[in-house]
């Protein structure tokens, strides 16, 4: 998925704190792209945190030399990790998994046919707007999508 490539965006060191019982911080070598994080422990298996899997980047707590942060998935998983203050992990994940959304939310409407996005419905072979009919400022009747006529004085 996120190994098989895409361009590096940020690549470094950040420390992840442990599932287990004692909870100790763990560095990981960590490598952003635009699909998502990887993050690759010394002796283990890469594992890869999807942008399509993450909610959104959480409890930013500056203390000492170090940004806590704290990665909530989906599924309601919660990740922490801690960098150095001048690093900007945090700031960074937040922006590219933003980015991401956008663009899935672009290509989903451009994927949606033009006729499932109008406002119209067709109800026994008449037209009927789901916008009320309003007067412009000129006197003629128009569908508006807005409370405002853009030729309306201000």
């Amino acid at each position: 998925m996120l190994e098989s490539g895409g361009k590096v965006l940020k690549e470094g060191l950040m420390e992840k704190r442990s599932d287990g019982l004692l909870q100790l911080w763990k560095k990981k070598h960590c490598v952003l792209t635009e699909e998502g994080l990887l993050l690759r422990p010394p002796k283990h298996r890469v594992k890869e945190l999807h942008f399509s899997n993450m909610k959104t980047v959480d409890c930013v707590e500056r203390k000492g030399k170090y940004v806590y942060f704290t990665v909530v998935m989906s599924e309601g998983k919660e990740i922490d990790f801690r960098c150095p203050q001048d690093e900007g992990w945090n700031a960074e994940i937040t922006l590219r998994m933003v980015q991401y959304k956008n663009r899935q939310a672009i290509l989903a409407v451009r994927s949606t046919p033009a006729r499932a996005r109008e406002p119209s419905v067709k109800s026994s072979g008449a037209l009927v707007s789901s916008h009320t009919p309003k007067t412009c400022c000129s006197g003629s009747p128009r569908v508006c999508s807005t409370d405002v006529c853009m030729s309306d004085p201000v």
